[in-house]
């Protein structure tokens, strides 16, 4: 017989069928047995008779996560022990033979249990199974999805980028180092010089993948490996085509969250932002001005934001703008990368911008030097080499037009989407300072 998901019991009223799946829960009620059995679509509530000895052997035995082929027949409920509530409220299943494919141990906690993040952390390949977790891994896999499919609707290619590189985009500053044949090289900070060696090939590019900072951070919004979202385009005038297309992205994403992920961000009591036509802007010096007025807080000229500088922002913009999204422009040139554009109108200040989304930011982008002398010069500048970064350099001396992009932090965006406190949590298997799956001082 083949297997029956779920999901299509409802469609086999009176058949008998097959499926698999692992136990959630089993109760027991007399003589009578009730187990409830999910798989990948879902979850249906089963009955074990005693009038099926072997089958009812079985089921005093399974506990949680025990992993069952069960052949059993779909009935009706009666109409008093309908639980419209409840996924298939209205069916249950007969068990007529039940085939053990894997036990577990007893679990050491209720899966329900409220834990400390270590203890989740410690046990994830049990605690990612509970609906919330996958509540949250379901949204972040639409997420990539949409960002995906829009990219592509808008004619980029997707590329995939190396992840051990010969120099830093950041230039060499909070990475990995690692041992390449007697060579010392790094982990990617960013895809950052390959996206833009791509523009030269395709023009519009993008890519999802890990990178790496090296960065001693202990926080609820720092990762050491995270899954970046980039893309990158050519013929721009400037950042602000990055920032509209970025706009533009966000709104069909969360178009497409509406239309898939309502019931995960029901079950997590979140809510699914809005996304104006047109984000709001702020320059630094002018975010900061009213950082000083709304807030009494004092950082006019301080050359980046803090984190709770990034809050009252928000704080501002939901406010001001009723937006759960600002973009901040116009880092100085010392705050950022050595490609990022000068702005001509704004000497020492640049056309980059983060993305600030419900507190925190997730998105850090802008224009790009295309100039192969001002970005030559612009390496010097920081007192770097420029033969390290001579087969980047290639790109600019046969031809690259004016062209910028983004890079955004997916388990940030998941964080914030779904109101997680710590980003360790909208991580399927975190990488900190503390830990790569287990706990690194123990």
């Amino acid at each position: 017989m083949q297997r029956t998901y779920i999901k299509d019991l409802k469609n086999k009223i009176g058949e008998e069928i097959q499926i698999s799946g692992w136990v959630n829960v089993r109760r027991d009620h007399g003589k009578l047995i009730f187990v409830d059995l999910r798989d990948m679509t879902g979850m249906v509530q089963m009955v074990v008779l005693p009038n099926h000895k072997e089958a009812h052997q079985i089921a005093e035995k399974i506990r949680p996560e025990w992993v069952l082929e069960v052949r059993g027949k779909v009935n009706q409920r009666p109409d008093n022990m309908v639980n419209t509530d409840e996924e298939n409220g209205e069916i249950e299943i007969e068990v007529l033979e039940i085939k053990t494919l894997s036990e577990a141990k007893e679990l050491p906690f209720e899966k329900k249990a409220e834990l400390n993040l270590d203890t989740y952390l410690d046990y994830l390949p049990l605690t990612l199974r509970t609906e919330e977790k996958q509540a949250v891994f379901k949204v972040q896999a639409r997420v990539i999805q949409a960002f995906r499919t829009f990219l592509m609707n808008e004619n980029f290619v997707e590329i995939q980028t190396p992840k051990i590189i010969g120099a830093d985009a950041e230039g060499g500053a909070g990475v990995f180092e690692v041992d390449y044949f007697g060579n010392k090289v790094f982990l990617a900070t960013s895809p950052q010089f390959y996206k833009q060696i791509m523009v030269g090939v395709f023009e519009k590019v993008f890519t999802t993948g890990s990178a790496f900072r090296a960065e001693k951070h202990s926080t609820a919004r720092h990762l050491n490996e995270y899954t970046s979202l980039d893309f990158e385009f050519g013929f721009i005038k400037d950042h602000h085509d990055i920032m509209n297309l970025e706009n533009k992205m966000l709104k069909f994403m969360v178009d497409k969250l509406k239309e898939n992920c309502q019931t995960e961000f029901d079950l997590l009591g979140a809510e699914i932002p809005k996304v104006p036509d047109q984000i709001p802007c702020l320059k630094l010096k002018k975010a900061q001005e009213i950082l000083k007025k709304e807030y009494n807080e004092n950082c006019v000229g301080e050359p980046d934001l803090e984190p709770q500088h990034e809050r009252w922002l928000c704080e501002y913009a939901k406010k001001k703008y009723k937006s759960d999204f600002i973009f901040i422009t116009h880092y100085p040139v010392s705050k950022r990368p050595f490609y990022t554009y000068e702005d001509e109108n704004d000497k020492g200040f640049t056309k980059s911008f983060d993305l600030l989304f419900r507190g925190v930011e997730i998105t850090t982008g802008g224009q790009r030097i295309h100039d192969y002398n001002i970005l030559k010069k612009a390496i010097k500048d920081r007192g770097l080499d420029p033969a390290n970064f001579s087969f980047y350099l290639q790109a600019f001396q046969y031809g690259l037009p004016p062209h910028g992009g983004i890079g955004t932090g997916l388990e940030r965006l998941t964080a914030r989407l779904l109101n997680i406190k710590n980003i360790k949590e909208a991580t399927l298997f975190p990488r900190e300072i503390n830990r790569i799956d287990t706990l690194l001082n123990k």
